[in-house]
Protein backbone atom coordinates (compact mmCIF):
# COMPACT_ATOMS: atom_id res chain seq x y z
CA UNK A 1 0.00 0.00 0.00
CA UNK A 2 1.44 3.28 -1.17
CA UNK A 3 -1.43 6.01 -0.73
CA UNK A 4 -1.76 7.34 2.87
CA UNK A 5 -3.15 10.17 1.96
CA UNK A 6 -6.11 10.15 0.11
CA UNK A 7 -6.74 13.08 -2.39
CA UNK A 8 -10.52 14.99 -2.79
CA UNK A 9 -10.98 15.36 -6.13
CA UNK A 10 -11.89 19.47 -5.42
CA UNK A 11 -8.76 19.78 -4.08
CA UNK A 12 -6.94 18.30 -6.72
CA UNK A 13 -8.43 20.65 -9.02
CA UNK A 14 -7.74 23.46 -6.77
CA UNK A 15 -4.04 21.96 -7.02
CA UNK A 16 -3.76 22.42 -10.64
CA UNK A 17 -4.41 25.47 -10.85
CA UNK A 18 -1.66 26.96 -9.17
CA UNK A 19 0.30 25.35 -12.99
CA UNK A 20 0.29 25.53 -16.52
CA UNK A 21 -1.26 22.11 -16.60
CA UNK A 22 -4.44 22.12 -18.46
CA UNK A 23 -7.43 20.50 -16.81
CA UNK A 24 -7.48 17.22 -14.84
CA UNK A 25 -8.61 14.40 -16.64
CA UNK A 26 -8.11 11.31 -14.76
CA UNK A 27 -6.09 10.32 -11.30
CA UNK A 28 -5.33 7.15 -9.48
CA UNK A 29 -3.37 6.21 -6.44
CA UNK A 30 -0.43 3.85 -7.01
CA UNK A 31 -0.25 0.72 -5.08
CA UNK A 32 3.86 0.52 -4.98
CA UNK A 33 5.89 1.89 -3.02
CA UNK A 34 6.13 2.27 1.09
CA UNK A 35 7.29 5.55 1.51
CA UNK A 36 5.22 8.35 0.23
CA UNK A 37 1.48 8.68 -1.28
CA UNK A 38 1.84 8.55 -5.21
CA UNK A 39 -1.07 9.09 -7.47
CA UNK A 40 -0.59 8.59 -11.66
CA UNK A 41 -1.89 11.96 -12.95
CA UNK A 42 -3.71 12.68 -16.03
CA UNK A 43 -4.18 16.09 -17.46
CA UNK A 44 -5.22 17.54 -20.82
CA UNK A 45 -1.34 18.34 -20.87
CA UNK A 46 -0.37 14.76 -20.26
CA UNK A 47 0.94 12.27 -17.95
CA UNK A 48 2.45 13.00 -14.72
CA UNK A 49 3.00 11.45 -10.97
CA UNK A 50 2.05 13.58 -8.15
CA UNK A 51 3.76 12.51 -4.90
CA UNK A 52 2.16 13.01 -1.40
CA UNK A 53 5.31 13.67 1.28
CA UNK A 54 4.34 11.65 4.17
CA UNK A 55 5.80 11.94 7.70
CA UNK A 56 8.91 10.37 7.33
CA UNK A 57 10.21 12.38 5.10
CA UNK A 58 11.57 15.57 6.53
CA UNK A 59 10.24 18.38 4.41
CA UNK A 60 13.65 20.35 4.77
CA UNK A 61 15.15 17.51 2.77
CA UNK A 62 12.62 17.91 0.05
CA UNK A 63 14.46 20.83 -2.04
CA UNK A 64 17.94 18.84 -1.68
CA UNK A 65 15.78 15.77 -3.52
CA UNK A 66 13.82 18.03 -6.15
CA UNK A 67 17.18 20.01 -7.07
CA UNK A 68 18.60 16.63 -7.52
CA UNK A 69 16.50 15.28 -10.05
CA UNK A 70 15.85 18.60 -12.08
CA UNK A 71 19.92 18.87 -12.18
CA UNK A 72 20.30 15.42 -13.12
CA UNK A 73 17.55 15.56 -15.91
CA UNK A 74 19.06 18.21 -17.26
CA UNK A 75 21.95 16.44 -17.84
CA UNK A 76 20.35 13.53 -19.58
CA UNK A 77 19.46 11.20 -16.73
CA UNK A 78 16.06 9.78 -17.39
CA UNK A 79 14.29 10.52 -13.84
CA UNK A 80 11.58 12.54 -12.89
CA UNK A 81 11.91 16.17 -13.71
CA UNK A 82 9.83 18.31 -11.08
CA UNK A 83 7.46 20.43 -12.31
CA UNK A 84 6.97 24.06 -11.27
CA UNK A 85 3.93 26.14 -10.85
CA UNK A 86 2.94 29.38 -12.32
CA UNK A 87 5.23 31.04 -9.18
CA UNK A 88 8.10 28.97 -10.36
CA UNK A 89 7.99 26.65 -7.15
CA UNK A 90 8.16 23.03 -7.72
CA UNK A 91 6.76 22.36 -3.47
CA UNK A 92 3.61 23.35 -2.63
CA UNK A 93 1.28 21.69 -0.25
CA UNK A 94 -1.84 19.64 -0.48
CA UNK A 95 -4.18 17.65 1.73
CA UNK A 96 -1.98 18.67 4.75
CA UNK A 97 1.12 17.31 2.91
CA UNK A 98 4.28 18.71 1.33
CA UNK A 99 2.98 17.79 -2.47
CA UNK A 100 4.55 17.77 -5.87
CA UNK A 101 3.89 16.95 -9.52
CA UNK A 102 7.11 15.14 -11.22
CA UNK A 103 6.97 14.21 -14.97
CA UNK A 104 5.80 10.37 -16.11
CA UNK A 105 8.54 8.13 -17.29
CA UNK A 106 7.58 5.05 -19.53
CA UNK A 107 8.99 1.71 -19.08
CA UNK A 108 8.17 -1.11 -16.93
CA UNK A 109 10.42 -2.57 -13.72
CA UNK A 110 11.73 -6.32 -14.15
CA UNK A 111 10.11 -8.43 -12.22
CA UNK A 112 12.52 -11.06 -12.97
CA UNK A 113 15.96 -9.84 -13.36
CA UNK A 114 17.60 -10.66 -16.23
CA UNK A 115 21.59 -10.68 -17.03
CA UNK A 116 20.87 -8.33 -19.95
CA UNK A 117 19.25 -5.65 -17.54
CA UNK A 118 22.41 -5.59 -15.58
CA UNK A 119 24.61 -4.01 -18.01
CA UNK A 120 22.26 -1.08 -18.60
CA UNK A 121 22.00 -0.79 -14.94
CA UNK A 122 25.54 -0.20 -14.35
CA UNK A 123 25.99 2.09 -17.56
CA UNK A 124 23.10 4.20 -16.14
CA UNK A 125 24.33 4.48 -12.33
CA UNK A 126 27.73 5.33 -13.59
CA UNK A 127 25.79 8.21 -16.21
CA UNK A 128 24.10 9.30 -12.73
CA UNK A 129 27.35 9.80 -10.61
CA UNK A 130 28.71 11.22 -13.62
CA UNK A 131 25.85 14.00 -13.98
CA UNK A 132 25.78 14.67 -10.28
CA UNK A 133 28.88 16.49 -10.39
CA UNK A 134 28.05 20.61 -9.79
CA UNK A 135 25.50 20.17 -7.98
CA UNK A 136 26.34 21.63 -4.92
CA UNK A 137 24.03 20.91 -1.91
CA UNK A 138 25.16 18.04 0.30
CA UNK A 139 22.79 15.96 2.33
CA UNK A 140 24.57 13.59 4.75
CA UNK A 141 23.56 9.82 4.36
CA UNK A 142 21.19 9.12 7.55
CA UNK A 143 21.23 5.81 6.87
CA UNK A 144 24.94 5.26 6.65
CA UNK A 145 27.26 3.44 9.27
CA UNK A 146 26.59 6.09 11.47
CA UNK A 147 23.19 5.38 11.60
CA UNK A 148 23.67 1.69 11.85
CA UNK A 149 23.98 1.62 15.55
CA UNK A 150 20.85 3.13 16.67
CA UNK A 151 19.12 0.99 14.34
CA UNK A 152 20.41 -2.55 15.49
CA UNK A 153 20.06 -1.01 19.31
CA UNK A 154 16.29 -0.25 18.76
CA UNK A 155 15.71 -3.99 17.34
CA UNK A 156 17.57 -5.29 20.26
CA UNK A 157 14.50 -6.47 22.47
CA UNK A 158 12.75 -7.97 19.91
CA UNK A 159 15.48 -9.05 17.07
CA UNK A 160 15.89 -12.52 18.40
CA UNK A 161 12.04 -13.05 17.69
CA UNK A 162 12.87 -13.14 13.79
CA UNK A 163 15.64 -15.62 14.09
CA UNK A 164 17.17 -17.09 17.53
CA UNK A 165 20.62 -15.84 17.93
CA UNK A 166 20.01 -12.86 14.79
CA UNK A 167 20.86 -9.79 17.51
CA UNK A 168 24.39 -11.32 18.59
CA UNK A 169 25.42 -12.16 14.95
CA UNK A 170 24.32 -8.77 13.58
CA UNK A 171 26.81 -7.29 16.86
CA UNK A 172 29.58 -9.29 15.65
CA UNK A 173 28.69 -8.62 11.84
CA UNK A 174 28.21 -5.07 12.20
CA UNK A 175 31.60 -4.28 14.63
CA UNK A 176 33.80 -6.06 11.88
CA UNK A 177 31.99 -3.70 9.64
CA UNK A 178 32.31 -0.37 11.13
CA UNK A 179 36.53 -1.57 11.92
CA UNK A 180 37.35 -2.47 8.31
CA UNK A 181 34.79 0.97 6.73
CA UNK A 182 37.29 3.26 4.49
CA UNK A 183 38.51 5.73 5.84
CA UNK A 184 37.47 9.78 5.21
CA UNK A 185 38.72 10.65 1.73
CA UNK A 186 39.77 7.04 1.21
CA UNK A 187 37.31 6.63 -1.65
CA UNK A 188 35.46 9.04 -4.05
CA UNK A 189 32.34 10.89 -3.00
CA UNK A 190 29.51 12.01 -4.77
CA UNK A 191 25.34 12.15 -4.61
CA UNK A 192 23.88 8.78 -5.38
CA UNK A 193 20.91 7.39 -5.35
CA UNK A 194 21.40 4.95 -2.35
CA UNK A 195 17.91 2.66 -3.30
CA UNK A 196 18.30 1.66 -6.72
CA UNK A 197 16.33 -1.81 -6.29
CA UNK A 198 14.56 -2.95 -9.77
CA UNK A 199 11.40 -1.29 -8.72
CA UNK A 200 13.49 1.86 -9.18
CA UNK A 201 14.34 1.46 -12.52
CA UNK A 202 12.00 1.10 -15.87
CA UNK A 203 12.88 -0.26 -18.90
CA UNK A 204 11.87 -0.32 -22.84
CA UNK A 205 12.99 -2.09 -25.35
CA UNK A 206 15.33 -1.11 -27.54
CA UNK A 207 15.96 -1.19 -31.74
CA UNK A 208 17.92 -4.16 -31.15
CA UNK A 209 15.15 -5.68 -28.75
CA UNK A 210 17.51 -5.49 -25.97
CA UNK A 211 16.22 -3.85 -22.92
CA UNK A 212 17.88 -0.15 -22.21
CA UNK A 213 17.20 2.12 -18.96
CA UNK A 214 13.97 4.63 -19.78
CA UNK A 215 13.83 5.60 -15.86
CA UNK A 216 15.11 6.28 -12.37
CA UNK A 217 13.00 7.01 -10.14
CA UNK A 218 12.44 7.23 -6.25
CA UNK A 219 15.20 9.46 -4.74
CA UNK A 220 14.23 9.95 -1.49
CA UNK A 221 17.11 8.41 -0.37
CA UNK A 222 19.70 10.37 -2.36
CA UNK A 223 22.45 11.55 -0.54
CA UNK A 224 26.17 12.19 -0.52
CA UNK A 225 28.14 9.08 -0.02
CA UNK A 226 30.85 7.07 -1.64
CA UNK A 227 30.11 6.53 -5.12
CA UNK A 228 31.07 2.75 -4.66
CA UNK A 229 28.81 1.99 -2.11
CA UNK A 230 25.71 2.81 -4.80
CA UNK A 231 27.37 -0.20 -7.07
CA UNK A 232 27.19 -1.82 -3.34
CA UNK A 233 23.00 -1.60 -2.81
CA UNK A 234 23.21 -2.36 -6.38
CA UNK A 235 25.11 -5.58 -6.23
CA UNK A 236 23.00 -6.74 -3.43
CA UNK A 237 19.75 -5.64 -5.13
CA UNK A 238 20.04 -7.01 -8.80
CA UNK A 239 22.70 -9.83 -8.38
CA UNK A 240 21.30 -12.42 -6.06
CA UNK A 241 18.94 -15.36 -7.49
CA UNK A 242 15.37 -16.32 -5.45
CA UNK A 243 17.68 -19.03 -3.75
CA UNK A 244 19.70 -15.83 -2.46
CA UNK A 245 22.99 -17.32 -4.59
CA UNK A 246 25.40 -14.51 -5.99
CA UNK A 247 25.10 -14.64 -10.21
CA UNK A 248 28.17 -13.54 -10.45
CA UNK A 249 27.77 -13.08 -14.27
CA UNK A 250 25.33 -10.48 -13.06
CA UNK A 251 27.67 -8.71 -11.16
CA UNK A 252 30.45 -8.93 -14.07
CA UNK A 253 27.73 -7.16 -16.75
CA UNK A 254 26.77 -4.41 -13.87
CA UNK A 255 30.47 -3.68 -12.76
CA UNK A 256 31.79 -3.94 -16.52
CA UNK A 257 29.44 -1.63 -17.94
CA UNK A 258 29.51 0.40 -15.29
CA UNK A 259 33.53 1.10 -15.35
CA UNK A 260 33.07 1.78 -19.05
CA UNK A 261 32.08 5.14 -17.94
CA UNK A 262 33.98 5.42 -15.12
CA UNK A 263 36.81 2.91 -14.10
CA UNK A 264 36.89 2.01 -10.69
CA UNK A 265 39.82 3.19 -8.23
CA UNK A 266 42.17 0.20 -7.27
CA UNK A 267 41.06 1.20 -3.81
CA UNK A 268 37.42 1.05 -4.63
CA UNK A 269 37.28 -2.02 -6.21
CA UNK A 270 39.53 -3.85 -3.00
CA UNK A 271 36.19 -2.03 -0.67
CA UNK A 272 33.92 -3.78 -2.60
CA UNK A 273 32.90 -6.69 -0.03
CA UNK A 274 33.19 -4.60 3.01
CA UNK A 275 31.14 -1.60 0.96
CA UNK A 276 28.37 -4.89 0.38
CA UNK A 277 28.53 -5.83 3.26
CA UNK A 278 27.45 -2.72 5.04
CA UNK A 279 24.54 -1.89 1.92
CA UNK A 280 23.77 -5.62 3.06
CA UNK A 281 23.35 -5.00 6.80
CA UNK A 282 21.55 -1.25 5.95
CA UNK A 283 18.40 -2.99 4.62
CA UNK A 284 18.70 -5.75 6.78
CA UNK A 285 18.34 -3.65 9.56
CA UNK A 286 15.92 -1.04 8.24
CA UNK A 287 13.90 -4.72 7.55
CA UNK A 288 14.56 -5.60 11.07
CA UNK A 289 13.11 -2.36 12.43
CA UNK A 290 10.08 -2.76 10.21
CA UNK A 291 9.75 -6.06 11.39
CA UNK A 292 9.69 -5.68 14.87
CA UNK A 293 8.03 -2.22 14.97
CA UNK A 294 4.85 -2.36 12.65
CA UNK A 295 1.96 -2.88 14.74
CA UNK A 296 -0.38 -6.32 14.29
CA UNK A 297 -2.84 -5.43 11.43
CA UNK A 298 -1.33 -2.33 9.82
CA UNK A 299 -1.62 -2.05 6.20
CA UNK A 300 1.80 -2.32 4.95
CA UNK A 301 3.61 -5.55 3.83
CA UNK A 302 6.84 -6.24 5.76
CA UNK A 303 9.57 -7.66 4.02
CA UNK A 304 11.49 -10.83 5.26
CA UNK A 305 15.17 -9.36 7.02
CA UNK A 306 16.84 -12.58 6.77
CA UNK A 307 17.23 -12.47 3.03
CA UNK A 308 19.71 -9.76 4.15
CA UNK A 309 21.06 -12.25 6.31
CA UNK A 310 21.81 -14.76 3.60
CA UNK A 311 23.83 -11.72 1.42
CA UNK A 312 25.74 -10.49 4.07
CA UNK A 313 26.92 -13.99 4.81
CA UNK A 314 28.19 -14.08 1.39
CA UNK A 315 29.99 -10.88 1.70
CA UNK A 316 31.73 -11.74 4.39
CA UNK A 317 33.14 -14.73 2.55
CA UNK A 318 34.42 -12.68 -0.21
CA UNK A 319 38.22 -13.06 -0.18
CA UNK A 320 38.62 -9.65 -2.98
CA UNK A 321 36.80 -8.26 -5.85
CA UNK A 322 37.56 -11.40 -7.72
CA UNK A 323 34.31 -12.64 -6.10
CA UNK A 324 31.92 -10.10 -7.71
CA UNK A 325 33.75 -10.91 -11.15
CA UNK A 326 36.29 -8.51 -11.48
Amino acid sequence: MAVYTEVADEALRAFLAEYELGELVAYRGIAEGVENSNYALRTTAGDFILTLYERRVDPRELPYFLGLMEHLAARGIPCPTPVKGRDGRALRALAGRPAAICTFLPGVWPRRVRPEHCAPLGAALAALHAAGEGFEPVRENALGPRGWPPLLEACRARGDEVREGLVAELDAALSAILRDWPAPGALPRGHIHADLFPDNVFFLDGPDGKPRVSGLIDFYFACTDLLAYDIAVCLNAWCFETDLSFNVTKARALLSAYQATRPLTATERAALPVLCRGAAIRFLLTRLYDWTHTPPGALVTRKDPLEYLRRLRFHAEARGPSAYGL
